[in-house]
């Protein structure tokens, strides 16, 4: 098979085709004793490899699956020192494996125990080719090598493996119209770094559960503000994911900056999230829709300030309100106290009255908030 001296059918960068053998399939627990890597750029196609030390024993069935053994990696260099130049090599280009949730892992894990943030893009061609061949039922490396006719030279060992995948490569534009080709690259095409300083490790500190969060374009510009119950996947599924709508594209390209809330509850990320709108005034929201009848203020029907509690892995969280306007929320009565003492009053805010008013009417229970920093008295008010 000829090797194309461009990296079609991708689209604008360098590729690089990589494979790992490991000691086992835990990022946390196995390391890398091998990599292949085939590089794809105009230049041309250049191969590289290299046996790792992995600093811990080879278990037997891996010996026996990939060939690699123990007197085989004795002596090799280490992974971090290999780092520097790897990441040289593989940084700013198109990263294609198979099944590249694991490569990437176990590469991203070891590149971070090194010192270093590895976030390429990543293309994985099990899930190409599930997407442009979906009426075969299977697409491991063995079955792309059947049904495509790929020349296997020694499988389980890394560069081999590498080099089976931009064989899968190199065969799909006889197979693919080259346009609808480049889109479904395109569409399954993971990006873990965004503009800015949006990463995927970044990404990882986001909330596992409710909260709000926002995005901000050039000259910090509100773009998009909304909530979540797993905001740190809401978030991925916006920048990252494989099925995002044209909207979440279009907007992934502006996105400069993203900040996050955690709010304890669903309750609290609705309010949050019609506050910061209201304030933020971003973009790509729609404002609320105001009809005859909805009010331009309304009484508040309680003496004061109120709270009520939201409770998110058995932890209680108290959300501030005072005159239809959400203030935010607080770990415990003191606090939300000195967070109501803190806050400046506000306006009235449609979004807030119609969420209270619709969750009041079945039955939220709230706290009258004692304004006092001390030792803030509460009953429960039906």
């Amino acid at each position: 098979m000829s090797e194309l001296l461009s990296p079609e059918p991708a689209l604008d960068s360098p590729i690089v085709f990589v494979d790992l053998e490991t000691t086992g399939g835990s990022t946390s627990e196995h390391r890398i004793t091998e990599i292949g890597v085939v590089e794809v750029g105009l230049a041309g196609v250049s191969r590289w490899s290299s046996l790792i030390d992995p600093q811990q024993p080879i278990p037997s069935f891996i010996q026996q699956l990939t060939g690699i053994t123990n007197d085989m990696v004795r002596g090799a260099p280490t992974f971090e020192s290999i780092a520097p130049a790897l990441f040289e090599r593989l940084n700013g280009k198109l990263f294609v494996a198979h099944n590249a949730n694991f490569d990437r892992g176990f590469l991203r894990s070891e590149f971070r125990r090194a010192g270093i943030a590895f976030d390429p893009d990543v293309l994985c061609t099990v899930r190409l080719s599930r997407a442009l061949f979906p009426g075969e039922k299977r697409h491991g490396l063995d079955a792309l090598v059947e049904r495509h006719a790929l020349v296997p030279s020694d499988r389980h060992r890394a560069l081999a493996d590498a080099d089976l995948i931009w064989q899968f490569w190199q065969r799909l534009p006889t197979l693919v119209p080259l346009e609808a080709l480049r889109a479904q690259i395109e569409r399954t095409t993971r990006r873990y770094r965004l503009a800015g300083d949006i990463t995927e490790d970044l990404l990882d500190t986001a909330p596992a559960g409710c909260g709000v969060y926002a995005f901000y374009g050039e000259d910090d510009a509100p773009l998009y503000v909304g909530r979540s119950v797993r905001v740190r996947q809401r978030l991925r599924s916006h920048l990252t994911g494989e099925r995002r709508s044209s909207k979440d594209m279009r907007l992934a390209q502006l996105v400069r900056r993203v900040e996050w809330h955690a709010t304890g509850g669903e309750l609290g990320a609705m309010l949050a999230e019609a506050q910061w709108i209201a304030t933020l005034r971003p973009g790509h929201n729609r404002l609320p829709r105001v009809t005859k009848s909805d009010p331009a203020n309304a009484p508040w029907p309680f003496e004061g300030p109120i709270v009520f509690e939201e409770r998110e892995d058995a932890q209680g969280i108290f959300h501030v309100v005072d005159r239809w306007r959400y203030l935010g929320h607080a770990s415990s009565l003191v606090a939300a106290a000195q967070l109501h003492a803190s806050t400046l009053a506000g306006s009235f805010e449609l979004s807030t009255y119609r969420i209270l008013q619709s969750h009041l009417a079945r039955g939220l229970r709230v706290m009258p908030l004692s304004v006092s920093r001390d030792s803030p008295e509460s009953s429960i008010v039906a």
